[in-house]
């Protein structure tokens, strides 16, 4: 995947999760993670793909599938930002966890500052 398809998607993955399209969101994001080979980037996004998941499965009131998928999704979120992935991921951990215990709104998918 060249660098501008993968932007494109990405763009595609930030407006479909922020707009709580969290299945779309998901698909694209995956789009994106096959075409990953390191182990530490390919991490992230599966956190960020299981975040959209644990996401979807709270919008269907499916607690069990929130809880479940969500772990997962902070676990694999977890530790300082990688600098090859192009989102915001401390904050957007954060929020996660706020929103899957019933504390806030779900996070907003951003690129930092410097992708």
């Amino acid at each position: 995947m060249s660098p501008e398809e993968r932007r494109r998607y990405l763009e595609h993955a930030r407006d479909l999760f922020n707009a709580g399209e969290y299945w779309l969101a998901h698909e694209a994001l995956e789009t994106v993670w096959r075409s990953i080979i390191k182990e530490d980037e390919a991490r992230v996004f599966q956190g960020l793909i299981q975040a959209a998941a644990a996401l979807l499965h709270s919008s269907r009131g499916n607690r069990h599938g929130t809880v479940v998928v969500g772990a997962a999704a902070l676990e694999r979120l977890a530790g300082p930002e990688r600098p090859e992935v192009e989102f915001e991921t401390i904050h957007f951990r954060a929020q996660l966890a706020r929103a899957l215990a019933g504390e806030g709104d779900p996070p907003r998918l951003e690129f930092r500052k410097h992708a």
